[in-house]
């Protein structure tokens, strides 16, 4: 019987049947729908040690010490250390020998009452893979989309029943663990932004490639990484903060690029509604830009990712290709004001009708979305015979012109879309939600990240001259993208 085959109860019972497998189930917020499992499966009683759930936040605190916020990783680690030293400290000398301890938690945001809450989760296990070994810990977030609350935790107690047996028999295949996270739940019903495998049996496993997996098997739709190349939670690395984001490929990171970030933060921190301190800065790849003849290139994933960490930006994976969807996304997030980096090339292609032929209100409804809740382009200028070239190499942008001789650079303001939506675009620009990008370094403009990367795979003299230095120093030391 394989994996895929066992539900939510054939898993319990497996566990309980295991002798050897002994722990605690600690669960906040939803019920005790994982230990409710077990308990309901039969033969618990080899299983269980203790279940507990601390729901008042005075109780809570009394026993895991004080988190700040009740749903974050930080008070799931202190209920997992907490169980599990309990463990360790009251049985390792009668059991220790016979059995490999494990320490279950969540804690949780179900539906309220109201329907007006993010519905969404911790959950973890600090486990032995032997007997007198060290502890391993699976970390992972979960957002639960179905609107009902008893639909919430019973997915919640199905999804943590494949978390505790998924870390006894599948934790050495992480792919297989991550495809089996979702067994007996259905489609839809949640979405795992982040996981993460810690402990001497991981040191091997990157968290990273992990989590672009979750997006990759359709377990979420994006995944977060701070400027150290963590993998981070967005609800907590976005809480009460304003975000910039600039799209690209950064196949490598060029100084063009840098230039429109910069110059586009320069002009989102001097706005009066935010505060400098509060903002984070992304760039954002898409998992379109990830594939190399239909698939994932994993080491060139961390490469981009190791070049963008090493000129202090965190980095934002997601398979939203359309911008009003990545405007959704952050919006889950952020209330402060949020920014969009493009250049002229891309706006160009945000215009095109057919983009939203899905969307019953078409491409007004996409920009109604694009735009909520303050939300503003910032457009970075390009050189029209650049434009031109982009417009031929890509195939695309036939849908706008321009009003500029062959010398100028296509800005927001001389930029002319299909007729039809021209006074869409006026409308647009004219209420401040298109930006444009000032004080462009123009000797950038003539780079193309197709003809870079190509001097940078044959290592062609000059080809540092249309790179940050963060990046060529990156690319030598790793020696990152040679032929």
């Amino acid at each position: 019987m394989t994996a895929q085959e066992l539900t939510a109860e054939r898993k319990a019972l497996r566990v309980n049947l295991d002798s050897s497998k002994y722990g605690t189930f600690a669960e906040i917020g939803a019920g005790q729908e994982v230990a409710r499992h077990f308990f309901q499966a039969g033969g618990a009683a080899g299983t269980v040690a203790k279940t507990i759930s601390a729901y008042d936040m005075k109780f809570s605190d009394a026993i895991y010490g004080e988190a700040g916020r009740y749903v974050s990783r930080k008070r799931l680690v202190q209920m997992m250390a907490h169980e599990y030293g309990l463990l360790d400290e009251r049985l390792s000398e009668a059991r220790g020998e016979q059995s490999t301890f494990f320490a279950f938690s969540n804690t949780v945001s179900a539906l309220n009452y109201s329907k007006t809450n993010e519905c969404h989760g911790w959950m973890g296990i600090r486990f032995q893979i032997s007997p007198l070994s060290p502890h391993h810990d699976i970390i992972l977030h979960v957002r639960m989309l179905d609107t009902d609350n008893q639909l919430q935790q019973e997915a919640i107690g199905i999804l943590g029943v494949n978390l505790v047996y998924g870390a006894m028999h599948l934790s050495g295949n992480p792919d297989s663990f991550i495809e089996s996270l979702t067994d007996s739940i259905g489609e839809n019903r949640i979405e795992v932004d982040m996981i993460e495998f810690n402990g001497p049996s991981f040191e091997v496993v990157d968290n990273r490639i992990l989590c672009l997996k979750l997006a990759e098997k359709g377990l979420t739709h994006a995944v977060m990484f701070n400027e150290s190349g963590h993998v981070v939670q967005p609800a907590e690395k976005l809480y009460k903060k304003a975000c910039l984001i600039e799209r690209g490929s950064f196949r490598p990171l060029t100084k063009v690029n840098l230039d429109m970030l910069e110059k586009a933060k320069s002009q989102f921190v001097a706005r009066e509604d935010v505060e400098a301190e509060s903002v984070e800065v992304f760039m954002e790849l898409t998992l379109r830009s990830l594939l190399n003849e239909g698939d994932i290139d994993y080491k060139d994933f961390i490469a981009r990712i190791e070049v963008i960490n090493s000129c202090g930006y965190g980095v934002l994976v997601s398979n939203y290709l359309e911008y009003f969807k990545l405007s959704s996304y952050l919006r889950r997030y952020i209330r402060n004001p949020i920014g969009l980096v493009l250049g002229l090339n891309n706006l160009a292609d945000i215009f095109k009708e057919d983009y939203y032929s899905k969307l019953e209100g078409g491409i007004l409804e996409a920009f109604g979305k694009l735009f909520k809740d303050n939300v503003k382009i910032y457009a970075y200028p390009i050189e029209l015979k650049n434009f031109e070239r982009y417009r031929k190499q890509m195939g695309v942008g036939d849908n706008v012109e321009t009003e500029i001789d062959d010398d100028g650079l296509v800005t927001i303001d001389n930029l002319l879309v299909a007729s039809n939506l021209r006074n869409l675009y006026k409308y647009i620009r004219e209420n401040g939600f298109l930006i444009t990008i000032e004080n462009c370094d123009r000797s950038n403009m003539n780079l193309f990240s197709r003809d870079i990367f190509e001097l940078v795979r044959n290592r062609t003299d000059g080809w540092k001259d249309s790179l940050p230095s963060c990046v060529t120093q990156m690319i030598e030391k790793n020696n990152l993208w040679k032929s």
